[in-house]
């Protein structure tokens, strides 16, 4: 197994990055707040878990050990394969995710893209004697606007190779579609990628 990869990033996409290692360029998928702290040229290391299937081999990378944790305990619960699981993370951050789980918080989990009422049921019954615990108070209401997502959001787009004024377009179509409800920084971040990306 690839646990980690350490070298510079020489690209940075919408949904991933490729780092160099060694001479050979190694291609991870991640989420977009781990892609929001990443910088063509710059060195990374990011832990990571090779998927593997009959007709390809996918490498996840994440800011983090604890994130590559939960993305391979997400997906040993039924029906969850690893897109799904890296769509959790990145709506929600470990602690986040532990908490619903353990809380049974199933308007948090629906909150990500892919999952109903059934699946959240199904996270619920088959991970929260398995997904550890938390406290609480370390954790921000999930139901609570990010303090401060619009300049976190602009930091990540500009590191993400776009110009300070079309990130700055993005994030304002953001609020005014938010229309004062709560939003989190890795959604923010994934919507005006996904926005930005249209506009290539």
């Amino acid at each position: 197994m690839i646990a980690s990869v350490r070298g510079e990033v020489t690209t940075v996409g919408p949904d991933g990055v490729v780092v160099e290692v060694g001479g050979v360029g190694i291609a991870v998928h991640c989420t977009p707040a781990t892609l929001g702290g990443l910088r063509v040229g710059s060195p990374a290391r990011l832990a990571t878990s090779l998927v593997v299937r009959e007709d390809s081999l996918t490498l996840y990378g994440f800011a983090s050990d604890d994130e590559r944790t939960l993305f391979e305990l997400l997906q040993t619960a039924s029906g969850v394969g690893p897109r799904l699981a890296l769509a959790v993370l990145a709506v929600h951050s470990p602690d986040a995710i532990r908490l619903a789980i353990a809380g049974a918080d199933h308007a948090a989990l629906t909150r990500v893209p892919g999952i109903g009422k059934k699946g959240a049921e199904r996270l619920v019954l088959e991970l929260r004697d398995r997904i550890g615990s938390v406290d609480p108070i370390a954790v921000p209401n999930l139901a609570a606007p990010g303090a401060g997502w619009q300049p976190a959001v602009r930091e990540g787009l500009t590191g993400l190779g776009w110009a300070p004024k079309e990130a700055e377009d993005a994030v304002a179509v953001i609020a005014a579609d938010a229309e004062g409800k709560p939003i989190e920084v890795a959604v923010a971040l994934r919507r005006a990628i996904q926005l930005l990306g249209r506009n290539r």
